[in-house]
């Protein structure tokens, strides 16, 4: 039997239990092993999470009732806390298409969700989603996001120096020779009615 297939970490709040890839049997088989060695120590204690190897909710529940029911301990899994990065609030979550190359002059991609570019959108080219639109390049041609109607839709680029940007039903265009180059990713987003333009991830520059 793997000996090491179940670790317990103490903290100021209970215990966690490491848990490393092993078959489910060994791990029940150590968890018990270890459960009897420190009968004294685990007295009274308890678990507060499992961490480590993923386990199924059937594994879970299956260890807890061995904690909880075989040697007494405490089982109040404290789940983790989910940490949304800075913008993310903003960005609908839903189908998304990757397209791997540059879009060229002449070049037209419709998607119903969102659309990942993974490259550039050259003058002439055109990015139509019914979702979110990101550009991981220079965005110099069309896009429009939110297509259907949808005004959560954001547009984000690493260099965003297009000429005209459209979100739901409104559109932005820059002035007249009057492209910005700009230094740092920028995301466009509807505010109130109409399209403003601000530093993505701007806590992080």
């Amino acid at each position: 039997m793997e000996k090491d297939s179940v670790i317990f970490k103490g903290t100021n709040e209970g215990l966690y239990i490491y848990i490393k890839e092993a078959t489910f049997e060994n791990i029940k088989m150590n968890l018990k092993y270890k459960l009897e060695k420190g009968h004294d120590f685990f007295r009274g204690g308890k678990v507060i999470g499992f961490k480590g190897k993923t386990l199924t909710s059937k594994e879970r529940d299956t260890l807890t009732n061995i904690l909880k029911e075989d040697y007494g301990l405490k089982v109040d899994i404290i789940e983790p806390k989910v940490v949304k990065p800075p913008c993310s609030q903003d960005i609908v979550e839903g189908q998304t298409k990757f397209v791997r190359s540059t879009i060229r002059s002449g070049q037209s991609i419709k998607y119903d969700g969102n659309i990942v570019v993974l490259g550039d959108v050259n003058p002439g080219g055109e990015v139509i989603a019914t979702g979110n639109i990101i550009i991981m390049g220079s965005l110099r041609g069309i896009v429009h996001a939110g297509s259907s109607g949808n005004k959560r839709a954001i547009i984000a680029a690493f260099k965003l120096k297009s000429k005209q940007l459209r979100i739901a039903d409104i559109i932005a265009r820059s002035p007249d020779n009057e492209i910005s180059n700009p230094k740092w990713p920028e995301l466009a987003k509807i505010k109130g009615d109409s399209i403003i333009i601000e530093p993505y991830l701007q806590k992080n520059n």
